[in-house]
């Protein structure tokens, strides 16, 4: 078992716990809950900011001290935008599920405090076609640049079935602005339909670090420093939740130069 992936620990709970300490790195969090109705998941954010993604089902959500009502609306990742919650450092925040409900929870550490709890719509979200042929992906921006946060950038991709994603490979692991941002990365992993797979490489120029691995609903898989592709196999098609943190709130990567030319097919 590769040690960048990380299976979930059962069907019920919290299932999936990344912390910077068990990743051996600094500044991205990760959490999966996955909860019955009537089920609550609480806590404080202490110096992290955090980003709470309804990746299925409903929730009545509290933050901040403040009741912000019943959220959440598909009931499956493949189905449509998401409702999430920006929370800030030094707050408090609850969510009791009103349905089957499966909850992300995005960290990294907070800078200011100063930021607002905020509602983020399925109606906010802006989407976009990247790639094209099979490398076509949907994109969905739940934290991008230049929306409100102190470090996270939370992202949802699809990606049809036979298709490859973050490809041609790419990396971000060099804080050399302004040709390349150091970020850490998660990879949440879900397939329609769920008893699929697919593969991941994440690997370095030096392949000192070298590592391919199957991929299967539910795997969380991480990246700490080198190009990261994936792709699906023939009839399912793969759903990714990204996080991604660093020193400075910017997405610059860099391509493998050897497969560069496949930008301008």
């Amino acid at each position: 078992m590769s040690h960048l992936k990380i299976r979930p620990s059962g069907s019920h709970g919290r299932v999936s716990h990344v912390t910077p300490e068990s990743a051996g790195w600094t500044y991205v969090g990760f959490d999966l809950h996955r909860l019955k109705p009537g089920e609550t998941v609480s806590a404080q954010t202490g110096e992290r900011e955090a980003c709470l993604v309804f990746v299925t089902g409903k929730g009545a959500v509290t933050a901040g001290g403040e009741p912000l009502g019943e959220l959440g609306e598909r009931m499956s990742p493949f189905e449509g935008k998401p409702w999430s919650v920006y929370v800030p450092r030094g707050s408090d925040w609850s969510v009791t599920a009103t349905t089957d409900l499966e909850l992300a929870v995005c960290t990294a550490p907070g800078l200011n405090g100063g930021l607002p709890v905020r509602v983020i719509g399925p109606d906010d979200l802006g989407q976009e076609v990247r790639g094209k042929g099979s490398n076509t992906r949907h994109v969905t921006n739940i934290l991008p640049e230049g929306e409100s946060a102190d470090s996270l950038l939370v992202v949802e991709v699809i990606t049809p079935a036979g298709n490859t994603s973050s490809y041609p490979p790419h990396k971000h692991d060099q804080d050399d602005l302004p040709r390349e941002s150091y970020l850490e990365e998660t990879y949440y992993h879900r397939l329609n339909p769920p008893q699929g797979f697919g593969f991941q490489r994440v690997y370095t120029h030096d392949r000192s670090l070298d590592e391919a691995m199957a991929i299967e609903d539910g795997d969380v898989v991480l990246v700490p420093k080198g190009y990261h592709p994936c792709a699906t196999c023939h009839g399912y098609d793969l759903y990714y939740l990204n996080v991604m943190a660093g020193p400075k709130r910017t997405w610059k990567f860099h391509n493998a130069p050897e497969h560069e030319w496949l930008t301008k097919l």
